[in-house]
């Protein structure tokens, strides 16, 4: 697979990352360990050097499992992981970046990830009570002990990710991009490129509604996060469709999958863009990374992007509890 580097920090991986998220959480369909470790190490064969983890995913347990599925092969991937939540056996989980807590739960990624170091670390949300400065300054801190070798942050506004890069400069931001969702345009997309930032989209294929498989009568399994996302009501996907179908037209002129389609688009917006599209199948995981070979026209991108320009896509992504969450 090609390459990219993310942002000017030096970081070269894959160019489509892993999300393993959904091998473990938030999707209802949590794989069995060595189904999930055969995924993984599939992606390693495909030339997928990239794998994207969390704490809170899980919880935990994702971590585990991606530890154990990249042992044989550790020093030839990168893998990121975040910190950021207080992860609490009953009640909801809170945000916590305290520096103190930072450096326990680094710790204990690390142990989990059976690794001596996290190439990239992110916070994964904004917490309103700790300055950011504080938190660059703490993963300094681990950078400079050798356990940490890039900073990174997700979902951040633009002012928290230039005073973070004031400090410790950030090698890449994670966000929501797709042409499901793309208000990173406004004002993220061109701040990162102004500082020489990368940018990890998460959700690439509008958690699977730009892959063609869903429609107005889809039903998602008990624990899938979809049934409480307002863009995934039966109102909101058939409503936004329309989004589908443009891509849908282009990818059968192409001989290629609508996520095929939707995956080279975003790779076509930037050179330092790096989407990490998951899923728990290896036929989706060989249609995903195809995508990275696909070419896209000047002709191809004009239609889809100003046909996208043209839909008024329905519903926010997220209900008020997560949205709150959202540093912007």
């Amino acid at each position: 697979m090609l390459t990219r580097t993310l942002g000017t920090s030096g970081l070269d991986v894959s160019a489509i990352g892993f999300g393993c998220m959904g091998l473990s959480h938030a999707y209802g369909l949590d794989v069995a360990e060595q189904d999930g470790i055969d995924v993984i190490r599939t992606a390693v064969d495909l030339g997928v050097t990239f794998f994207d983890t969390a704490q809170v995913y899980g919880p935990f347990s994702n971590e585990t499992l991606l530890g154990k599925a990249l042992a044989p092969v550790r020093d030839q991937v990168v893998i990121a992981t975040k910190f950021g939540f207080g992860i609490h056996d009953s009640g909801p989980n809170t945000l916590n970046s305290k520096p103190d807590h930072i450096r326990a739960t680094v710790e204990d990624s690390l142990r989990r990830l059976n690794t001596d170091r996290i190439d990239l670390l992110y916070q994964h949300r904004v917490d309103p009570e700790v300055p950011i400065e504080d938190v660059a300054g703490t993963v300094e801190e681990l950078i400079d002990a050798g356990k940490v070798a890039h900073f990174g942050l997700s979902e951040a506004g633009v002012d928290v990710i230039r005073r973070a890069h004031a400090v410790q400069p950030v090698t890449a931001l994670q966000g929501e991009y797709s042409l499901f969702w793309r208000e990173p345009e406004a004002e993220i997309l061109p701040t990162l490129l102004q500082l020489g930032i990368g940018l990890v989209p998460f959700s690439p294929l509008g958690k699977g509604f730009l892959t063609g498989t869903i429609d107005s009568t889809t039903r998602f399994p008990d624990g899938d996060l979809r049934n409480n996302l307002p863009r995934f009501t039966e109102e909101a996907r058939a409503a936004n469709q329309a989004l589908v179908d443009v891509i849908a037209r282009v990818a059968a002129r192409l001989d290629a999958t609508p996520a095929q389609v939707a995956l080279a688009w975003v790779l076509t917006q930037h050179p330092k863009i790096v989407p990490i599209p998951g899923t728990t199948k290896t036929h989706r995981l060989r249609e995903n990374t195809a995508a990275a070979d696909l070419q896209l026209t000047d002709t191809d991108l004009t239609d889809i992007t100003s046909a996208a320009d043209k839909i008024d896509l329905t519903a926010d992504r997220y209900p008020e509890a997560m949205q709150r969450w959202i540093n912007r």
